[in-house]
């Protein structure tokens, strides 16, 4: 709720304002003006609020943080009112519009005020009415400067309306109107606050448990396939078994299970290839599947816990009160990379999880060198292959944890697999930090040297790069 007229003239009349010196101007946001102001012996701070629904004016004692540049309206009355005496303050009539007449080295200025909701503004002008600056140029109400400002008429237009009854709120608290009204808007702002951190973490929660029950349906579909998967070495042993039956170019086996009461089994073969060597690609499909299994229902258990905590912590935040720990948990989440509801910008590029680690994939030297500029850090680990271009690959560091060799490998694997050398299988990288990279001069686009790099030997991993791909990020 705004201000009425008689809650402002209250307020005046407890701030005493003329006599006042400018000491400071500061706008933290795009809606609030602060005065620094000092009396003898006494310094105090004067909030402006043109928010709609909450536009006002009263002492405050929180000091605003401060902007990265300063915005040109502030930057105005610096230049034009700071180390000025107020030579008068008050509301005109009763239309919630207060006029503040400042003075320095003889040259007069005048704040106008106008806290009229939607319609707040603060207009500098001359003593003749001529507007130097507003906080909001509205060159519709003619609020530009150079342009004419005369709150005088605007009044004597309002006496000639039905009179309205106001009365001053009694506010809960201590101290006077200032310290009750300052209190009051302070717990409304943080109660608004606190239920917007908590939407967006609601919101940040939910998509994170979404992607986690994905990841972990594929995980689940590629369970049941490694389980199904127990026929191939039966397959194998059958090929053995009947390797005078089959001639090279056969594309089918017809034989008898020996493990179905020798009921007939249908094996389909690779033609192009030895009876020997087909039973051979049964066996290996079957030790991938035994190895795979195995990865696969550790990676089931670490999706199930990570969705149980997911779960926990946001039951957790919807109950509390801490608006501090409703912060950091949003800053935790935007360090590790959670998307924001359509606030936070795209990241170029792919991005999987190894365990906690997060990695990045550039797919082109475009990407390479957006990664490379915005979203590594010094320590984070760079990879690349050797010989062939292809993908930067970034293990994103966590601290206090050291890289284990499994994630190294893992980033290995991608940095192989999105490369030049995926169809021979294997490749040379080598691997350093991120602040161990140099740029040469006029090189091309994301090309970088890289120094103190150490180097590891990869060949590709099906089974790894099937898990990695599976408990690839979605965004």
């Amino acid at each position: 709720m705004s201000l009425n007229w008689k809650e402002i003239d209250l307020l005046l009349s407890e701030l005493s304002l003329p006599g006042c010196h400018v000491q400071g101007i500061h706008q933290p946001d795009y809606r609030t003006l602060l005065l620094e102001l000092y009396r003898p012996g006494e310094p105090f701070l004067l909030l402006v609020s043109l928010a709609q629904g909450r536009a006002r004016l009263h002492r405050t004692t929180r000091r605003p943080p401060k902007p990265r540049v300063i915005p040109r309206f502030a930057q105005f009355l610096r230049s034009r009112v700071r180390g000025a005496r107020v030579v008068s303050a008050q509301q005109l009539g009763e239309e919630r519009i207060v006029r503040i007449e400042l003075e320095r080295a003889g040259e007069s200025t005048l704040l106008w005020i106008r806290l009229w909701g939607g319609a707040s503004n603060i207009i500098s002008t001359t003593q003749e009415g001529v507007i130097l600056d507003a906080f909001f140029r509205r060159p519709g109400r003619g609020e530009i400067s150079g342009e004419r400002f005369d709150p005088e008429t605007a009044v004597a237009q309002a006496a000639r309306r039905p009179r309205r009854e106001f009365v001053v709120r009694d506010l809960p608290g201590e101290g006077d109107f200032n310290s009750r009204l300052a209190e009051y808007y302070r717990e409304e702002e943080q109660r608004e606050e606190r239920e917007r951190l908590r939407e967006r973490l609601s919101r940040l929660y939910t998509e994170r448990e979404s992607r986690l029950r994905a990841a972990l349906d594929r995980l689940t579909d590629r369970e049941r396939e490694y389980e199904g998967a127990g026929n191939q070495k039966l397959f194998g042993d059958i090929i053995m078994a009947n390797l005078h039956r089959i001639r090279r170019g056969d594309e089918w086996l017809e034989a008898e299970n020996y493990e179905a009461d020798n009921r007939p089994v249908r094996i389909q073969l690779d033609p192009k290839i030895s009876p020997s060597a087909n039973a051979e690609h049964y066996y290996d499909l079957h030790k991938k599947a035994r190895s795979g299994l195995g990865i696969v229902r550790e990676e089931i258990a670490q999706v199930r816990a990570q969705i149980a905590a997911v779960e926990k912590e946001a039951a957790e935040l919807s109950r509390t009160d801490d608006i501090s720990l409703l912060r950091e948990r949003l800053r935790e989440n935007d360090r590790r990379g959670g998307t924001g509801g359509g606030d936070r910008e795209e990241r170029p590029g792919l991005e999987f999880r190894s365990g906690p680690f997060r990695i990045l994939v550039g797919r082109s030297a475009a990407e390479n060198d957006q990664l490379l500029r915005r979203y590594a850090r010094g320590n984070d680990m760079w990879l690349h292959t050797r010989d062939y271009p292809g993908a930067y690959v970034f293990i994103k560091i966590i601290p206090g944890k050291s890289i284990p060799l499994d994630t190294l490998l893992d980033a290995g694997n991608l940095a192989v697999f999105y490369s030049k050398a995926r169809s021979s299988g294997y490749a040379e990288l080598y691997y350093t930090q991120v602040k161990h990279l140099r740029r040469p001069r006029e090189g091309k686009r994301g090309l970088v040297l890289p120094t103190q790099e150490r180097n590891l030997s990869v060949r590709l991993d099906p089974v790894r790069l099937d898990r990695l791909q599976l408990y690839r990020e979605q965004r």
